[in-house]
């Protein structure tokens, strides 16, 4: 599907379902994925959004699967509530932990939030799609200069081999294209937010 609002798309799709419910939000970084399950969790009472960010730590390239399948993932398919810890980047200490109750909508939402290693039975996968010059505007406002060096020599990396490896666009239920933007051709790939980077 593309072209349908990714809101209601969830709303039609888990109308009528009971038991815990999978949502995931992908696309690449600065791509709107928090904006987007905020939009979704206002439409279904009761859910929880679950960030990935809150699974990445500095040394880790990416973020910690094995820790969200352990923590969240395991205990709701066994019937149990999951309970997981957000991890204070930079602090890199273990910060508050998260109830995730048994039963509710529970969305997904980073940079390969649908990663196929992870054995979550979606029940609606999303990939937000954004041109890189817009993906780039949003990285140089919001993170600062320590951050954007994270940028060129990690997440930039991971992004680029989770793109090439996957093509996470081609398997998801809905690729969303926000505010109406025209993308044509394959999705843009991941930003170089270095000063004087090139868009596309």
């Amino acid at each position: 599907m593309s072209g349908t609002d990714p809101v209601s798309a969830v709303v039609k799709v888990l109308a009528g379902r009971t038991g815990t419910r999978w949502v995931g939000i992908d696309g690449f970084g600065a791509s709107g994925k928090t904006t987007l399950a905020a939009r979704v969790a206002a439409a279904l009472p009761g859910s929880v959004v679950i960030h990935n960010d809150d699974f990445a730590r500095p040394e880790l390239p990416g973020w910690d699967r094995d820790r969200f399948v352990r923590q969240v993932v395991e205990p709701l398919l066994a019937g149990r509530a999951g309970r997981y810890q957000r991890w204070d980047f930079d602090a890199d200490v273990g910060a508050e932990w998260h109830p995730v109750p048994v039963g509710v909508p529970v969305i997904v939402e980073g940079v390969s939030a649908t990663d196929v290693r992870l054995p979550v039975p979606w029940d609606i996968t999303i990939w937000i799609e954004v041109p890189a010059s817009v993906r780039r505007a949003r990285i140089a406002e919001r993170d600062g200069p320590a951050l954007q060096r994270r940028w060129l020599t990690d997440w930039i990396p991971m992004e680029e081999a989770y793109a090439a490896d996957q093509r996470p666009w081609d398997r998801v239920d809905l690729v969303h294209v926000p505010e109406g933007r025209s993308v044509t051709g394959p999705p843009t790939g991941p930003v170089d937010p270095s000063p004087g980077a090139r868009a596309d």
